[in-house]
This record gives C-alpha cells, structure tokens and sequence, in this order.
C-alpha cells in the first residue's frame, strides 16, 4: 500500500486530499455529522501545528547561515534591494487589478449593513515595528511571528559574521540544526494530503458556500481579482521580464499553491515554498533563505493588495461614501507600503483595518465581511504564496543565477528526500559583481 501511494505524483495526492476533503465537509454539513465535523476539524489543526513547529528553527538557522555564506558572495546588497523593488511592484499591480473590479462591479450596491461591528483589534503604521521587534523572544517562537524570528535570525548571523573565527561553533550548530529540522520537515509535508482534506473539510463543513450568496459580487471579485493575479499579471512577468516559460513555473509551483489554498497560511506552507522555489524553480538556496521567509511575512498581494482594496471600495459603497482619485492612490500606498503591518498578526484584517482608518471609512463596514473571510482566505493565500515565488525567479533571473536547467528539467518528485542544502566554502562569481 506504501509503495503505490509512493507511486502517486505528490501534487496529484494534495489534489485528491482536497477533493475528499470539499465531499467530506459537504456531507457533514448537510446531513449534519457532528462527529465527522470535529473529526476534519482536529486533523487539519493538527497538520498546521506540525507545520507551525517547524517552521522556528528552520527559519532561524536558515537565516544564520544563509547570511554567514552570503558574507563570501558578491552583490547580496543589490540583492535585497531588488527583492523589495519587486515586492512593491508586483503589490502596485495587484492592489491596480483590485481597484479596478471594484470600480467596474460596484461589490457593495444593494448590500445592507445589518448589524455589523468593528472589530476589536484594529490596524496601524505602528504594528510593523512592534510585529519585528521581539519584545519576548520565547514569544517569538511560541507564536511563530517569522518576521521577529527572521530579525533575531538577522542580528545573530550579523554577529557571528562580525566576531569571525570563535563563532566557527555556533555556525556549525546551526548547519546541523538546520539539516535536522529538513529532515523532520520533510515527514510532516509528507502528511499534506491528509491535512489538505481535513482544512478543506473543515471550511465546507463549518462555514459552507451558501454564505457567500449575500456577498456575491464581492466574493467573486475576490477570486476573479486573486486569479488575475496568479494566472495574467505573474505569467506577464515571468515572460517578459524574467523570460521563463509561465507554464512551467504554475506547474512546478502548483504543490505550494494547493497548499496553500487548503491551509490559508503563508507561514504553514513556506517549508513548502521554500523547498519548490530551489528545487524545482531553480532559484539559488542562498538567496531563497532571505527571500521565502520574508515574502511569507511581508508579500501578501492576496491579502494586502487585491482585498484590501476590494474592500475599501465595498465599505465605501456601503456607507455611501464617495471616493476620488486621491483616495484611490492612497489605497495603492497603503497595500504597497502597509503590509507589513500585517506580520505576526492574523489574516487580512489587520491590513484592512489599516486601509479603512487611513481613508476615514467606517470600520463597522469590517463586520459584513467577517463571516466569509475563511472562505475569501484560501484564494487570497494561494496569491500571497504564488507571488513569494514569482519574485525569487525574477530576480535570480535578473542576476543571472536562475539556474535554467533545473526550471527546464521534469519536475523533481516531492515525495522524495529533500536534497541536502550546500554550504559555501568559497566566493562563488555567479551572483554578479
């Protein structure tokens, strides 16, 4: 029985998880089975338990290591700066495609207020310093904020690199500890398929399609917005700036995309996202460590772009609120420059409370949309990770370091063993000058 399921393409086994999943939940719901209800429930809380244990000191040690081998290379200045050049880019088109529907659909004609409530935790410019500033470090990693844990990752390998020689241990404690956590990770992503149908069974069986029906325009909004993301603007990208073949990258990426459909969390899928990004797209691991965490936590063109200005308008329409092209363009500026706002907080609230406050509408308006957040979620994650790995291959791309023949080869089954990361012994020539 192993051997067949070993035989099953590991994208073709989420795929299964997830239609079982969607047919589980929707007998639950029907026929209402309270048993089978907590059963998918539990298994998916579970799985994303599993993924969040991972996920602190993988992130930790790859950082540390990552930045003690970047310290030989070349050019990982121009680097960062191109990562977030592209961050801001791609955000300011998405955040476009997102304006654009609402103002073409009017999501929030017709629709009444009802008995909508703010929400009790609001948004503000201030979250991003205190979202990576650990002010607890156990905290850091009890609540897996991976962007407090990127920093703390930052500042030790900073350190390592400045005292030199006698930190040659603790760098050795950390490729080790990173090679372990790989190997333990890798049994839980083997587990995906079971959590996929128990996250998916869960959505259909607790919240069911039928609540998107009084939200339509905007729920289809949501989704039409996320999909012309991921399936025009990257591929548009990926042609005719990085130059590669759009369709083997959604098919290559696909695994992390599903994944993170079903989970709903950036941070759950990165081990995922990490490991498609080198294995199958190409990028280089040295750079991916940067870049996959910090799009996990900061590149959220679902979440922070699309939605957020989706709703912007649907609140707007509601209260009747006029909006102008000033307003539009703050609404650009907020999801570009705002998302971090977002990190180490929950879902795509926080962002668009923060767009709500900075545009002076009503953030009672926040109360229609919560009952169908888990719903909108899933599609809005599925960008959020998509475009973590567009902007890794566009700038290795740029750089020259895309290593083609592995995006151009048969995609690597992921049901293999992880191949062992390795550690830069010399200046490598390959990132540039």
């Amino acid at each position: 029985m192993l051997a067949l399921v070993k035989r099953v393409p590991f994208s073709v086994q989420l795929l299964i998880g997830l239609v079982l999943g969607a047919g589980l939940g929707w007998v639950a719901r029907n026929w209402d089975v309270s048993w089978l209800t907590t059963t998918l429930t539990q298994i998916g809380t579970i799985f994303v338990q599993l993924l969040k244990l991972a996920v602190p000191p993988l992130v930790l040690t790859a950082v540390v290591v990552s930045i003690a081998n970047l310290r030989k290379l070349s050019g990982a200045a121009r680097l960062v700066g191109k990562t977030l050049l592209w961050f801001g880019i791609t955000s300011l088109l998405a955040v476009g495609v997102g304006i654009g529907l609402g103002l073409l659909t009017d999501p929030g004609k017709g629709v009444s207020l009802g008995t909508a409530a703010a929400p009790e935790h609001t948004g503000g410019w201030t979250d991003f310093l205190t979202g990576i500033i650990p002010t607890n470090i156990v905290e850091s990693f009890t609540e897996v904020n991976v962007l407090q844990i990127v920093f703390i990752g930052i500042v030790l390998g900073a350190a390592a690199v400045a005292v030199g020689d006698k930190a040659a241990p603790f760098l050795k404690l950390n490729e080790s500890i990173l090679e372990l956590v790989q190997k333990a990770l890798w049994w839980i992503i083997r587990l995906a398929p079971i959590g996929t149908l128990g996250l998916i069974g869960k959505a259909v069986a607790t919240y069911g399609w039928d609540l998107l029906k009084p939200l339509a325009t905007f729920s289809a909004d949501v989704y039409i917005g996320s999909l012309l993301v991921m399936l025009v603007i990257y591929p548009i990208l990926l042609r005719f700036v990085g130059r590669v073949n759009p369709l083997t990258f959604l098919k290559k990426a696909w695994p992390a995309i599903e994944l993170a459909f079903a989970s709903r969390s950036s941070v759950g899928t990165m081990p995922l996202t990490q490991r498609v990004t080198t294995e199958r797209l190409g990028v280089p691991r040295d750079y991916a460590s940067f870049a996959v965490p910090f799009g996990a936590t900061t590149k959220m063109d679902g979440c922070a772009a699309v939605y957020p200005a989706l709703a912007a308008i649907f609140v707007a329409q509601v209260f009747n609120v006029p909006l102008g092209i000033e307003d539009y363009l703050l609404i650009a500026f907020v999801s570009v420059i705002g998302s971090a706002a977002t990190a180490g907080l929950t879902g795509a609230i926080v962002m668009l409370t923060l767009t709500l406050s900075t545009l002076g509408l009503p953030l009672e308006g926040v109360g229609l949309l919560l009952a169908i957040d888990p719903i909108l979620d899933m599609i809005r994650t599925a960008t959020n990770v998509t475009g973590q790995m567009v902007v890794p291959v566009l700038v290795a791309r740029s750089e020259k370091t895309l290593d083609e023949a592995v995006f151009t080869a048969p995609s690597q089954p992921l049901d293999a063993e992880p191949v062992k990361a390795p550690v830069v012994r010399e200046p490598e020539p390959a990132f540039g000058s």
